[in-house]
């Protein structure tokens, strides 16, 4: 029969190992943290199978599952010596999912479960404490409710606000016994009121109620949401465990804490954390409370007044610095960890690898492999490349003026300028309209992750460094400034008040997650600088890797930016580009506009100097490195006005009446320009544009060799190439402009003549290709539209729908399909080795910049990967990933 049920704690382990795919990582660690000595609260886990069994079958659960389950509650009621149910000293669980991956806040959790009208009794007799029972049955009957009944959680939320502003108390804590018996009643009203029925008092019930809800979580729709950001396939599921209660709000001897074995904003080997006396998990997590400082060195920095656990409790404290380094050397990673001291005793009810910043992650993947801790094998791929986007972006100009209007605690580092905005749904709308915004929330939820992914920052009013709002932003990369304690928001108002001022929706504020500060405008900004950590281990990683790491890139300052960046070439220049400059433009319509060879002519010698200057340009930032620049590929009437008020100004500038360019531009009017009069197709017809263009290129490449003596090596590239006979001629036409150049000048250069794969039929016809071609460039972008028929353009509107129900497993625009456009890619590469064994390869579509494109790249053993600038360090480093991976 089989297993679905991993018991863990009092020295008992079913044999999970372990393993995280079958016990999720929350249950996979609290089996290893119980391995080896660590006080865990004992417990069970229903495997991740189980969920997908849950969901094929109509929301139900395995026969044999029953029995499991009471065998896991037995194993507790025996370690811990209570009883699941028993009104004179019961037993309480926590009910928490955990799938294999951390997704934190985006599933369900209910504690304090087997609470109810008898049980309550018994836990205040037990306890010594009845203020303590009743405040658990209400934080109880609300986290069910929410959770497991579907109910409004506002409604209990002002049932708790009333009872404080009636009894004039400012905090939670100053309820007493008799005031939480009270609102018990009131929530229990509650209940019969949203719900038809009184509130469950079987315990039992209660539990397979909340396993039922914390499965039904995997697809609630923050859930899948973050799975999409975060490319978390669907069909993983998640695990539920079931765990004995520990309590953190049992007095002054008791709490509750958030922590994490090295700082995760800056990587310091340093603890790291907040901790609240008298509470529970829920308070530190959601940002209810302010907390505490872990350390007194953390609390001094800050100049704050409470005590530090190091302070407060100090044995508690002593013993948490142990259990932190131990976890380290048995995970050998820096770890995140909730903890709760129960009457002075210490329990780890989780640990699991933290989430940090790219910053934070270079540090301590360096410092790691330096103390001997990991090898520079693992720290190299310790480090998500697409992480290292927020090291490659400018930040707050030091120098600038700054408005400040507050300051709250840094939770996430960057910073950001935007359009305030107060809800998640319009922080979407706006960007979605190409706004910079930066969300404002009292505090952020799991139903803000969509608000929170379109927003550039993220400004919360209450919580700490471990809130909500501050790890989803970090493992976003999103800078977040949490705590800002003096705003009054007024949500409804769509405002905040602070300092006497006040900012509405749509003024700009600027927020700097590395100093916490709030301020009113735009900020400018400072290129980052990137040496240390980060120099460090993209020297390990280029060591390891062996595909090359170009860059698209058609300016001189997108050249430099590449190269500091560790590009090494040029994967693809797009002459087009050059051909919109304002002062160019006129020349390029007279070409098109000209009846004959000899006017297009004409046109063309007034942009040769011009095409020359730039390349000579791109030439001496990439001295002594390829460049792949490919000819002109949009189709002609792109160059041409489109709208009726152009026409008259246009045709005046080109010296020609306004109905000649009307008659010009309709002839050139495609219905399906993508699939047009374009790329290759321009040149056999009008042969004499790529002559120019080859004249520019190979004129600029002498001139810049004969300058600097570091010779440049052009590649030139033919696009949207089907026949071999396409390409033939077009090297006719290169050559032809090369060898003149050479004669001229009296010196010759390296050089190649290849073409963009961009059609199926070039890949399948890649052999034949490859007999004149000297590389192939994979154009991933428009092979990807023209394999699969899917315009890039338009496929926003259901290509997310695609992925959601699993057509494909990511945008196909993002990272290669690998089935179908990856297939002909590699039937290419395998056709043109055969015809030309030397024959260069790589890609040079978006795709080059994503981690999991470039491990395709790495199995089909291209050559090199092209990336836009700012991709480049992404690029090295995932491709000395993939080529680790790969042994």
């Amino acid at each position: 029969m089989t297993q679905y049920v991993y018991r863990f704690g009092g020295g008992v382990s079913d044999g999970g190992n372990g393993d995280k795919n079958l016990l999720g990582g929350k249950g996979a660690n609290l089996d290893g943290m119980a391995s080896i000595g660590l006080p865990v609260p004992p417990g069970f886990t229903i495997s991740t199978p189980v969920c997908a069994l849950y969901y094929d079958s109509g929301e139900t659960f395995p026969e044999s599952l029953k029995a499991e389950v009471a065998t896991g509650v037995t194993h507790i009621e025996g370690v811990t010596g209570k009883k699941f149910g028993d009104a004179a000293d019961p037993l309480l669980v926590s009910v928490r999912s955990g799938a294999r991956v951390s997704m934190p806040g985006m599933m369900d959790t209910v504690l304090n479960l087997g609470l109810n009208d008898a049980t309550v009794v018994g836990l205040a007799q037990v306890s010594g404490d009845d203020r303590f029972a009743w405040d658990s049955y209400r934080r109880f009957i609300q986290m069910y409710s929410d959770v497991v009944l579907g109910l409004d959680h506002g409604r209990f939320e002002e049932a708790l606000e009333i009872a404080k502003e009636d009894n004039g108390y400012n905090l939670d804590t100053e309820l007493t016994a008799a005031d939480w018996q009270k609102l018990v009643a009131e929530y229990k009203a509650i209940v019969e009121e949203l719900w038809g029925k009184p509130f469950p008092q079987d315990v039992h019930d209660q539990l397979w109620g909340a396993i039922g809800a914390v499965f039904g979580s995997w697809q609630s729709e923050r859930a899948k949401v973050y799975r999409r950001l975060n490319d978390i396939p669907g069909d993983w599921g998640t695990a539920v465990n079931v765990q004995a209660m520990v309590f953190g709000n049992m007095g002054g001897t008791s709490a509750t804490g958030v922590a994490f074995t090295r700082d995760p904003a800056k990587g310091d080997n340093a603890y790291y954390g907040e901790f609240l006396i008298n509470a529970q998990g829920e308070d530190v997590v959601a940002g209810i409370r302010t907390p505490q400082y872990l350390t007194k060195a953390a609390r001094e920095a800050a100049g704050a007044k409470p005590l530090s656990m190091e302070e407060a409790m100090p044995e508690a404290y002593a013993e948490l610095a142990r259990v932190f380094d131990q976890l380290e050397r048995h995970y050998r990673d820096m770890q995140d960890i909730e903890f709760t001291v129960e009457r002075g005793k210490l329990w780890m009810l989780q640990t699991r690898s933290g989430k940090r910043t790219a910053k934070a992650a270079l540090k301590i993947a360096v410092d790691m492999a330096s103390e001997g801790l990991i090898t520079q094998d693992e720290a190299i791929l310790r480090v998500d490349p697409m992480a290292l986007d927020q090291l490659l972006h400018p930040t707050l100009d030091p120098s600038a003026t700054r408005d400040v209007l507050t300051k709250g605690l840094p939770a996430s580092p960057g910073a950001a300028s935007g359009f305030a905005v107060f809800d998640s749904d319009t922080a979407e709308k706006r960007a979605a309209a190409g706004d910079a915004v930066i969300l404002v929330r009292v505090e952020t939820s799991p139903e803000d992750i969509h608000g929170m992914h379109a927003a550039k920052g993220i400004l919360t009013a209450r919580g700490g460094m471990t809130s909500h709002a501050a790890v989803v932003a970090r493992g976003m990369g999103r800078p977040c400034v949490s705590g800002a304690g003096t705003l009054a928001i007024v949500a409804r108002e769509k405002l905040f008040r602070v300092g006497g001022r006040e900012v509405r929706e749509g003024d700009t504020i600027t927020i700097d997650g590395a100093t916490g500060e709030v301020m009113f405008g735009a900020v400018p900004t400072v290129q980052p600088e990137l040496s240390g950590d980060f120099g460090t281990l993209m020297q390990w990683a280029d060591a390891k890797r062996r595909l090359k790491v170009r860059t698209n890139a058609e300016t001189p300052l997108d050249c430099r930016t590449a190269r500091e960046f560790g590009a090494e070439g040029v994967g693809l220049c797009r002459t087009e580009h050059m051909f919109f400059d304002g002062a160019r433009i006129t020349a390029v319509r007279q070409m098109i506009l000209a009846s004959d060879e000899k006017g297009r002519r004409a046109a063309l010698d007034k942009l040769l100097p011009e095409q020359r200057s730039d390349f000579v340009e791109i030439f001496e930032v990439m001295a002594g490195l390829p460049v792949t620049i490919r000819l002109l590929d949009p189709p002609l009437h792109e160059f041409l006005p489109h709208e009726e008020n152009e026409f008259e100004d246009v045709a005046r500038a080109a010296g020609i009446d306004v109905e000649t360019l009307r008659r010009r531009a309709a002839e050139l009017h495609e219905f399906n320009p993508m699939l047009g009069h374009r790329g290759c197709r321009l040149g056999v017809t009008y042969p004499e544009i790529y002559e120019m263009q080859a004249r520019a290129i190979f004129e600029a490449a002498v001139a810049v060799a004969e300058k600097s003596g570091a010779a440049p090596i052009p590649e030139v590239m033919i696009p949207l190439v089907a026949t071999r006979r396409e390409l033939e001629l077009m090297k006719i036409v290169v050559d032809k402009a090369a060898q003149a150049v050479f004669a001229d000048k009296g010196r010759t250069i390296e050089y190649l003549v290849g073409t963009m794969i961009e059609l199926p039929r070039a890949a399948l016809r890649a052999g034949e290709i490859a007999e004149v071609g000297e590389f192939f460039s994979f154009g991933t972008n428009d092979l990807t539209q023209t394999t699969l028929g899917v315009s890039r353009d338009d496929a926003a509107r259901f290509l997310t729908t695609y992925v959601e129900k699993g057509i494909y497993a990511r945008d196909p625009f993002v990272s290669i399909d690998v089935e179908g456009v990856g297939e002909l890619i590699s039937l290419a590469a395998e056709r043109g080795r055969a015809t030309r064994p030397e024959i260069k390869l790589g890609i040079c579509g978006e795709h080059g910049g994503d981690p999991a494109s470039i491990a395709f790249c790495e199995a089909t053993r291209l050559d090199y990967v092209s990336a836009s600038p700012y991709r480049v360090p992404i690029a090295r480093l995932a491709a000395a990933q993939a080529a680790l991976k790969a042994k």
